[in-house]
C-alpha cells in the first residue's frame, strides 16, 4: 500500500554531496565600430577594451592553467602543449608559454625582493637543493624557506658557486637548516642545524641495517619532542624540558656508543670503486 508523503513533515535530512570539475572552452567576442565621417570622409574605429590586444589573444584562465602546469606540477613544455590542445583545440606556440612566464616573473620582480629581505630576517631558514633538467642540461633548484615564505632559484651548479650567485646565504645571520651538504657547513658566519627528516632517514638505515636499539632510541625521542613542540602556540621547549631532552640525548649516544663495534685498524682492508684499498 502506498502513502502520500508530500504533507507529512520530515523528521531529518540525508545529504549525498558530489564534487566535480568542469573544463569549459569560453569564447568572448569584441565588436568594435568602423564609421567614416560624412563631410571629410575620415575613418574612425572604436577602441577595444585594454585585453583585447590583438586579433586574438588568451584569457588569464589558460595563463593560470598553463602556469601552474609548468611551475607548480613541473609538466614539460610539449605536455602542456599537448594538454591545452585537447581542451581548447588550438596550439599554444612555445613563445607564448614562455612569455607568460617572463610576465609572471617581471609582476613578481619586487614581491621577491621585499620576500627575501622579510626571509633574512628570521631566526631559523630552511635551505635544499634538487636538480632539474634545463634544455637537456643539469640544473639545480635551491630553495630557502621560512614561515610562510618559499623562494626557489634556478642555477647550474649546486655548490658554492650557485648559492654565492643567489646571495641569501651569506647574507644570513641566523640558523640555516639543511640535510649536512658540505657547501652549507662551509659558512661559517651563521649557526647550523641539521634537517630532522634526514636525521630520521639516517637514522632508520642505522636501525634496519645493523640492528642497533640506539637509533631506534633516538628516533623515538626526535619524533616525540617534535609532536610536543608542534601543538604549542610559541613552537619550543621550557629551559626545563630543553635541559631534559639532552640529557636523553646524551644518554643515548652513551648507550649507543657503548654497543658500537670498535673501529677498524690501520691495517683494515676495504673495498671500494671495484677494487681493494688499504686504510691509511
Amino acid at each position: 500500500m502506498r502513502e502520500d508523503l508530500r504533507e507529512v513533515r520530515p523528521q531529518g535530512h540525508e545529504r549525498r554531496t558530489q564534487i566535480d570539475i568542469v573544463f569549459e572552452k569560453v569564447l568572448s567576442h569584441v565588436d568594435a565600430q568602423i564609421k567614416s565621417c560624412p563631410h571629410c570622409g575620415a575613418e574612425t574605429r572604436a577602441p577595444f577594451p585594454e585585453t583585447f590586444f590583438g586579433p586574438l589573444q588568451y584569457g588569464s584562465g589558460i595563463k593560470a592553467y598553463v602556469l601552474n602546469l609548468l611551475m607548480a606540477q613541473m609538466v614539460s613544455l610539449q605536455r602542456v602543449q599537448q594538454m591545452i590542445q585537447t581542451l581548447i583545440g588550438q596550439v599554444i606556440s612555445e613563445a607564448t608559454i614562455l612569455k607568460y612566464v617572463l610576465q609572471l616573473h617581471l609582476s613578481l620582480e619586487r614581491w621577491e625582493q621585499m620576500a627575501i629581505e622579510r626571509i633574512l630576517t628570521h631566526p631559523a631558514m630552511h635551505v635544499d637543493e634538487t636538480s632539474l633538467r634545463v634544455e637537456k642540461h643539469n640544473h639545480w633548484i635551491h630553495v630557502c624557506s621560512a614561515g610562510d615564505i618559499t623562494l626557489k632559484f634556478v642555477h647550474e651548479k649546486r655548490g658554492l658557486e650557485a648559492m654565492t650567485a643567489i646571495g641569501i646565504i651569506p647574507r644570513y645571520g641566523g640558523v640555516i637548516v639543511h640535510d649536512c651538504w658540505a657547501s652549507y657547513l662551509s659558512y661559517e658566519h651563521c649557526r647550523h642545524g641539521l634537517c630532522g627528516a634526514h636525521l630520521l632517514r639516517e637514522l632508520t638505515f642505522i636501525r634496519e641495517a645493523n640492528g642497533y636499539a640506539w637509533a631506534g632510541n633516538m628516533q623515538r625521542l626526535l619524533q616525540q619532542t617534535c609532536s610536543r613542540v608542534t601543538k604549542r602556540p610559541r613552537k619550543r621547549l621550557t629551559p626545563r624540558e630543553y635541559e631534559t631532552l639532552q640529557k636523553h640525548y646524551r644518554n643515548i649516544l652513551t648507550r649507543g656508543g657503548a654497543g658500537a663495534p670498535a673501529h677498524p685498524g690501520q691495517a683494515e682492508w676495504q673495498t671500494g670503486s671495484g677494487r681493494q684499498i688499504r686504510c691509511p
